[in-house]
């Protein structure tokens, strides 16, 4: 049988592991919370010539706009990155998850400002306030999670 000294030990080792697995968003998440909301809420905004972001997310939009690969990836990746692994961050309060949350958030803002451009480079409709919205979202999601980050070194 143990000792109870080892015990102890053991069970303070595992605590402690646990409490670096975590972080403290602190006045953070409701920033967060906030801007995933709005990322929501950029889906029933337009986004080309008045396809609104719901309909670039599924594939639904009129075939005549045009819209192309690029919108349409950074739709499903806002939704993925932005939306759930950002809810998933701030539910379990993992460490990893927001570090995972962040780097991806920076190559999705990349990724929606290459589908700004494709859109202004089309000959056709640019884009329209939702999808710009919904970048500069990203970017906010982005910065946080990468602050939150930094802030655990």
């Amino acid at each position: 049988m143990e000792e109870p000294d080892e015990m102890s030990r053991r069970e303070l080792a595992r605590s402690e592991r646990e409490i670096l697995r975590r972080f403290d968003p602190g006045s953070r998440a409701l920033v967060i919370a906030s801007v995933i909301l709005v990322l929501v809420l950029c889906s029933v905004l337009p986004w080309v010539d008045g396809a609104a972001g719901w309909q670039v997310l599924t594939g639904e939009t009129d075939p005549q706009l045009k819209i192309g690969l690029l919108p349409r990836l950074f739709a499903i990746n806002s939704t993925i990155v932005g939306i759930g692994l950002g809810a998933l961050a701030l539910i379990t309060r993992r460490w990893v998850v927001a570090f995972l949350a962040g780097l991806a958030g920076v190559v999705v803002s990349f990724e929606g400002l290459v589908a700004i451009w494709s859109r202004q480079t089309s000959g056709s409709a640019g884009p329209s306030i939702g999808l710009v919205l919904a970048v500069l979202c990203m970017a906010v999601l982005a910065v946080q999670w990468m602050r939150i980050v930094w802030s655990r070194t």
